[in-house]
């Protein structure tokens, strides 16, 4: 399973609901269970000195871009 190796973000799971025009949808409306998966790559960064492949959330890397 992809988990990022810096904040160690991996998948949520939530509801998928669609969208009915009529009254009263949201009640009746079919509900499916689904994942959130994170957006996980395989890049090399420097840390402590070395450079080591890791996965890493787009999160985090735009973060270490900054920092």
């Amino acid at each position: 399973m992809a988990q990022c190796d810096v904040c160690g973000k991996t998948k949520m799971f939530g509801r998928y609901i669609r969208n009915q025009h009529s009254i009263g949808w949201a009640r009746r409306a079919p509900k499916k269970n689904r994942v959130f998966n994170p957006n996980v790559h395989k890049t090399k960064i420097m840390i402590e000195g070395t450079m080591r492949s890791v996965h890493i959330c787009t999160r985090c890397q735009r973060t270490l871009q900054k920092v």
